[in-house]
């Protein structure tokens, strides 16, 4: 029976110690760890060994989880804080809470009953509950210390207090697969073990072994090309970037014209007042939408454009009758981080289109929102318009679909009545998620004439915005958006994309 140098080696050490683990096996023949997987599985395809395996689904406790294994979850302290003051404000939960984790506390607390929320003087104030003093150890709590006493804790159990998914979607636990391995020698190796005699072993056969004669004295290696081998991750994409290249892609493939701009920052000019939107519409607050302490104000473009949009506001255009205020230009100067990207439709427009066109654009934009598993307070929207003379309602709807069904792979599509100031009609695109139900997409409409002709185009516009970041959810199999922009190795080297 031939047998390879650390197959030989391995048989010798595993004689020795009959049954052991496979990584004091490692220590004992002082190989490499792979080196040593391969002699075993070919001491075991020769019937002179046995390897034992059992993997097991486990959680870890990552290092957010370790912090908050010691000074307790966000929630906590903030009711542990209402439960000694009875009310407090933003400020005083800025005590016990980073930035980070104050921004989603209020929505959590109001959602979990332990707390009623409340203006008073300009101040967002917040009042303990009955609930809230009653409130006692939650599941989530108990599985935090269950993993806090130990290192590791099969899935099996911890499910018993909390699903993974709810630790993993937290950040304080990690998801992993642990193998136990043992290797056992067999009688036929017991018996073959005493006989092997172990001679250097070399892999290429050089010009000083044959002028010396050694060559006689040495064994040549042998490779097994089926021997499992470590896995090599090379360098790629991260996903959801190769997700929106992909889509960039395909756009232009269709004859759509990428539209660009270098800034994030827009005046509410180009994010709203161009687009036909009041000035007191309540979108336009604070709560809706982030404002710049500094610079607080840019610059409006040529005093004709300014003008028809003005006037569109004031007295109307195209037979309307505007929305009968005095437009400010003051207020329309104000910067801030872009809304959508619907902007940069109406910076296209004033610009000149061609007649007919297409265009697209795939922008990060910025809104005040509760991080959940569907919403993010930054993320990636792709608006886009077509322009011709005969387009019609039907022929968005039909964009649309196409693009739910093509592009983002739903299976299920449905339409619904929605409002914008810009655009008449409306409609909400909706597409069904396995695991997260029905999933709104974004909204769509023929822009209105107020808007077109105080951009200088006389001709039907059809458009729409997209939350991208939720089709690369379909895409890549994900239910939670936040998984987008994980650090989470595994799932950066694995994730695939379907087409």
């Amino acid at each position: 029976m031939e047998l390879s140098y650390q197959e030989k080696l391995t048989l010798i050490k595993l004689n020795g110690l009959k049954k052991v683990k496979f990584e004091e096996l490692v220590k004992e023949t002082g190989l490499e760890q792979v080196a040593v997987m391969r002699a075993v599985l070919g001491l075991q395809a020769k019937g002179l060994a046995k390897l034992h395996e059992r993997s097991e689904r486990v959680v870890k406790l990552t290092e957010t989880g370790k912090k908050y294994a010691e000074i307790g979850l966000p929630e906590w302290r903030a009711l542990k804080l209402l439960a000694e003051r009875g009310k407090v404000t933003l400020d005083d939960l800025s005590e016990v809470l980073s930035d980070d984790e104050l921004k989603p506390i209020v929505g959590l607390l109001r959602k979990e009953g332990w707390a009623s929320v409340r203006k008073e003087d300009g101040k967002l104030i917040l009042e303990i509950t009955e609930k809230g003093l009653e409130a006692g150890e939650r599941p989530i709590d108990r599985a935090l210390k269950f993993l806090a006493e130990r290192e590791v804790v099969p899935v099996k159990e911890i499910e018993k207090l909390v699903p993974v998914k709810e630790l993993k979607r937290r950040k304080i636990g990690e998801e992993e697969t642990v193998t136990e391995r043992e290797v056992e020698i067999t009688p036929e190796g017991e018996k073959l073990a005493p006989k092997v005699e172990l001679k250097r072993e070399v892999s290429v056969l050089t010009p000083e072994l044959i002028k010396s004669g050694k060559w006689r004295e040495v064994e040549f290696r042998k490779f097994d090309i089926k021997a499992p081998v470590r896995r090599i991750y090379p360098g790629k994409k991260q996903p959801y970037r190769a997700f929106l290249d992909k889509i960039r892609r395909r756009l232009i493939e269709m004859g759509f014209i990428e539209m660009t701009v270098e800034s994030m920052i827009e005046t509410q000019f180009w994010n709203f007042d161009a687009l036909f939107q009041p000035q007191n519409h309540p979108a336009r607050e604070w709560t809706d939408t982030y404002q710049l302490k500094y610079p607080k104000s840019g610059f409006l473009p040529e005093a004709e454009l300014v003008e028809r949009v003005k006037t569109a506001h004031e007295r109307g255009l195209a037979g309307s009758r505007g929305w009968g205020y005095v437009w400010s230009p003051e207020r329309a100067m104000l910067l801030m981080p872009r809304a959508h990207g619907t902007a940069l439709d109406a910076r296209q427009l004033a610009k000149g289109v061609e007649i007919p066109g297409k265009y697209f654009t795939i922008q990060r934009v910025f809104r005040p929102d509760v991080l959940d598993r569907t919403h993010l307070i930054e993320f990636n929207q792709i608006d886009g318009f077509v322009v011709g003379e005969e387009l019609n309602f039907r022929h968005l709807l039909g964009i649309l679909k196409r693009f739910a069904v093509e592009i983002a792979g739903a299976k299920k599509v449905k339409f619904l009545p929605d409002y914008y100031p810009f655009t008449e009609p409306s409609v909400q695109m909706s597409a069904y998620h396995p695991e997260l139900g029905w999933v709104e997409f974004g909204g769509a409409g023929i822009f209105r004439e107020e808007m077109t002709k105080a951009l200088g185009i006389d001709v039907p516009v059809i458009a729409w915005g997209i939350g991208i970041d939720r089709l690369a959810m379909f895409k890549l199999g994900i239910d939670d958006i936040r998984y987008l922009f994980s650090y989470d190795l595994r799932w950066l080297r694995e994730a695939k994309l379907v087409w």
